[in-house]
């Protein structure tokens, strides 16, 4: 029997956490099933670089092995945890990749109390986010879509717009309020 058919597949998120608690392989490996191309995809996205998109991988999924048992569903779920932990570490590694940047990016995540696992709750997903950065005025929506969809510092979205640094910051963290308000 093949992982797809195997019992793992209809098992929650939260349960097998639990059996990797007891150091169940075959739990790490369903939820790498699970979630393996939505991490790479986010890491190769933002590094264009698939050995370094492997290496987060990777540890990301390490991680889970050893600390499973700090994951709290109540902060929210798994696959917001691993594409915001996918997303800063890939950020990160472009940071040190690049000495010249300066300009820390402040970690900002939203906790979507959502399931992702269903194609109708990503597309439900999907539009809410779609209205929410619709809302916001125009400069913090090009701030918050260069940030996190193309994954540029604050200091290049300030070289992109023309805005001072500290006003693309504001932009930022005055977006990432709002969307948190609307998205909960």
């Amino acid at each position: 029997m093949n992982r797809a058919q195997g019992p793992e597949n209809g098992a929650s998120d939260w349960s097998l956490l639990k059996r990797i608690v007891r150091k169940d392989e075959s739990a790490l490996a369903a939820l790498y099933d699970r979630y393996s191309g939505l991490v790479y995809a986010e890491s190769i996205r933002i590094l264009r670089d698939t050995a370094a998109a492997e290496e987060i991988l990777q540890d990301l999924f390490f991680q889970i092995w050893r600390t499973a048992e700090k994951f709290d569903p109540q902060r929210g779920s798994l696959p917001g945890w691993l594409l915001v932990a996918a997303r800063n570490r890939s950020i990160s590694r472009l940071r040190r990749r690049d000495s010249r940047e300066k300009d820390p990016l402040t970690e900002t995540s939203v906790v979507l109390p959502c399931n992702l696992e269903s194609t109708a709750a990503q597309n439900q997903l999907l539009g809410r986010v779609k209205n929410a950065l619709a809302s916001l005025p125009n400069g913090q929506r090009e701030a918050i879509e260069l940030a996190y969809f193309e994954g540029m510092s604050h200091s290049e979205i300030a070289g992109r717009t023309g805005a001072p640094l500290g006003t693309v910051k504001t932009w930022i963290r005055t977006a990432m309020d709002t969307l948190k308000r609307e998205l909960r």
